[in-house]
């Protein structure tokens, strides 16, 4: 949720424009400060940014989207097996129209996966569907050391120049491959009956693939071995990759009704799934990624409303349960990256956050956004400070 200035907003962020009461009140009764969720060298991806948000240090455990995708539907990744984020694009001529097929469904999406897996899968190549457009492509024998783009960074660009480049010459074949699935894909779909169906609704056709985020299985440690106060936690999310980093992290993934990763996402069965996780542990990691598909989409008022959303429907609910408790909670509330509406892209910029616990010592800012986070008392923090001022 985090942004720019926008010229149409007088020079605000989307977060100062937004109507945020607890989000603000919780940042007068807490602390704030900045983190850098971006390790230097890193594409500001989401796993990157919810891998350090979580203490992790990326340059030992970073291995891309795809592992986490497979953590997350619950595929094994064997030694030696690339396992890749695997989206279903809307493909238009020579252009990348957009990401997601039109935020295509799941049932559909799956429908078409196997029909890959039918066609294209065999003994070294596999398809898995995920949820929605995040798909997984596992390839025995696949060599990591390639150049993928995130499809998001390059709506409504030619595709052609951003297809898969081998990094040393022995990845040269795993490249290959892998552009060689992407062209036989977007014949495969083209003729699906279902795309046809789709184009004839006004709908996007998901008619290419698009792989990226290779890597091996991570070694990643449980969170409760670097925290002992942790010693059971679960993470509340619709995105697979921050299910994945849940489920190598020790945590239980619960599945909520009507969690969509959209702006039409539940937000008040998650804030409930919330409050019961914390009756019985110690440590929840609630996301919505309700503001970031809308950055993506370069829609401000959209992103303004999922903004104004999670602070009405999500933490306020959060915070009026949970301030009484005999036994004190803390909550902390950041972005896990800037998502800006101009740029319809992530960036890298420090993230505002705010802790509160009953009896902390207040700082002297007064509402929650980029600007304000300037003056917390938290100042900059980076790689595990963050998560380390949260456990104290």
């Amino acid at each position: 949720m985090a942004d720019w200035p926008v010229e149409e907003l007088g020079g605000r962020t989307l977060l100062q424009a937004a109507n945020t009461p607890y989000m603000d009140k919780l940042a007068k009764m807490g602390r704030c400060g900045r983190l850098v969720t971006v390790a230097p060298g890193f594409h500001p991806g989401s796993e990157v940014a919810n891998m350090s948000i979580m203490g992790y240090h990326l340059p030992t455990v970073y291995e891309g989207r795809g592992p986490l995708e497979a953590a997350s539907i619950g595929v094994e990744i064997a030694e030696g097996e690339l396992a890749l984020r695997c989206n279903i694009v809307c493909i238009e001529g020579n252009v990348l129209k957009n990401h997601s097929s039109g935020h295509i469904t799941t049932e559909d999406a799956d429908v078409l996966i196997k029909h890959l897996q039918e066609n294209l899968g065999d003994e070294r190549v596999r398809f898995h569907t995920g949820i929605q457009y995040r798909h997984l492509l596992v390839i025995k024998g696949g060599d990591k050391r390639i150049s993928c783009t995130p499809p998001h960074d390059i709506p409504g660009k030619e595709y052609a120049p951003f297809l898969v480049k081998a990094d040393v010459p022995e990845a040269e074949e795993t490249a290959k491959l892998i552009n060689e699935l992407i062209a036989k894909s977007q014949k495969l779909l083209a003729d699906h009956p279902l795309n046809k169906k789709r184009v004839s609704e006004g709908k996007d056709p998901a008619n290419s693939i698009w792989p990226w985020g290779g890597g091996y299985r991570p070694k990643m440690k449980p969170i409760s071995e670097t925290f002992p106060q942790v010693k059971s936690g679960a993470v509340i999310s619709a995105v697979d990759l921050i299910r994945g980093i849940g489920r190598y992290a020790g945590l239980e993934v619960l599945e909520v009704e009507g969690a969509t990763g959209l702006y039409d996402t539940n937000y008040e069965n998650k804030a409930a799934a919330a409050i019961e996780a914390l009756k019985k542990n110690d440590f929840v990691y609630l996301h919505v990624e309700a503001s970031d598909e809308a950055g993506h989409e370069g829609n401000v008022e959209l992103k303004i409303s999922t903004i104004e959303n999670l602070d009405k429907r999500a933490i306020g609910p959060i915070y009026e349960a949970v301030k009484e408790w005999n036994e004190p909670v803390a909550i902390a509330v950041l972005p896990d990256h800037p998502t800006p509406c101009a740029h319809r892209t992530h960036t890298a910029e420090p993230v505002p956050f705010v802790i509160w616990y009953p009896g902390i010592t207040p700082d002297n800012v007064e509402c929650f956004d980029e600007q304000a986070a300037l003056d917390g008392s938290y100042g900059l923090l980076k790689e595990d400070e963050f998560i380390n001022a949260f456990m104290q």
